[in-house]
């Protein structure tokens, strides 16, 4: 598919914000900076942003455990986001969330969610919500291999499907549902072909190619805002830290690791993509770099200069 100089530079730049604000929220935890677990999408950016970059700005997302780069790639402020993680007050959920709880219903993040499968029928009821309104939006779901072996995800596609709702299933297959390898825990080679089951369309892609990732996810947009109904689309990806940040990793082979880090880094081949392509320059793309590293340490700043959550605020917002 065909991207305009514009839409090529948003994404990329979009990829290294991701990249770099995990590899800053890593080094913080490794500091113990930040309390709690925390889920790094370190390698996945292309699928976020791939995705994403295929939505309107009024359109919804789910997330999941792994959500800080849905999050970003859908329009979230740094800087609060920093600030939830760190728990402080002026985090996107006053501190209470941290950092699988992020939401921001402005830009149309209906949430990350600590509950494998969990965001997927939320996708489904802001899509039936949409409908019934008839205000053209349309959701997304992002989702793991993982994921796709629960209840949740078949009951969801299931209803999107009958109900022809405005709803993109997006797997993001990393290969690994916690310890557990997908070659393990699926029958099938690709999770897409779970589509022929609910009469939907599914498509699988190269996750680490965020030009193939934009194009079946604004393909399945473009379905689903017409009236067609949802359709899954499964990229093949890799994350590249354990399923927590300090996870010993005893399940996989280190060599898998090196193989994904170093041959097939997402953003190192949309870069030379880009460079190719005369898109960007090497110095235009120093200039982002900076300026992205630049922006990540304003948004810590902003966390660490964040008051905590007052106790009396313990008992607020516990329903929505």
């Amino acid at each position: 598919m065909e991207c305009d100089r514009k839409t090529l530079i948003v994404m990329y730049h979009t990829m290294l914000r991701i990249r770099r604000f995990e590899e800053k929220v890593g080094e913080l935890f490794g500091r113990a900076m930040i309390w709690g677990g925390v889920h790094l999408y370190t390698g996945q950016e292309a699928m976020a942003t791939g995705a994403c970059a295929a939505l309107d700005k009024d359109d919804y997302i789910t997330s999941t455990h792994r959500g800080h780069g849905h999050c970003i790639a859908k329009g979230g402020e740094l800087g609060k986001m920093m600030a939830e993680i760190f728990g402080r007050g002026n985090g996107y959920c006053k501190g209470k969330g941290g950092s699988m709880h992020i939401a921001d219903t402005e830009a149309g993040i209906l949430g990350a969610n600590g509950i494998v499968g969990a965001g997927i029928p939320i996708a489904v009821g802001a899509a039936l919500a949409a409908k019934y309104k008839g205000t053209g939006q349309v959701s997304i779901a992002f989702f793991s291999d993982g994921a796709s072996n629960t209840g949740s995800f078949h009951e969801a596609v299931n209803l999107g499907s009958v109900l022809r709702l405005p709803v993109v299933f997006v797997c993001e297959n990393n290969q690994w549902a916690v310890s557990t390898a997908a070659s393990y825990s699926l029958p099938i080679k690709n999770i897409a072909e779970r589509a022929v089951g609910y009469g939907i369309p599914g498509v699988t892609v190269d996750g680490n190619d965020v030009l193939a990732v934009y194009a079946a996810v604004k393909e399945a947009v473009g379905r689903a805002r017409h009236g067609d109904g949802p359709s899954l689309v499964e990229g093949k990806t890799y994350r590249w830290e354990g399923h927590y940040r300090g996870d010993p990793e005893l399940y996989r082979a280190k060599e898998e690791v090196a193989e994904w880090r170093e041959k097939r880094d997402p953003i190192t081949r949309f870069r030379g993509y880009l460079l190719e392509e005369g898109v960007l320059t090497e110095q235009q793309i120093h200039g982002m770099e900076t300026e992205v590293e630049a922006e990540v340490d304003t948004a810590v700043r902003f966390a660490e200069s964040s008051p905590k959550p007052e106790l009396s605020l313990l008992y607020e917002d516990l329903y929505a």
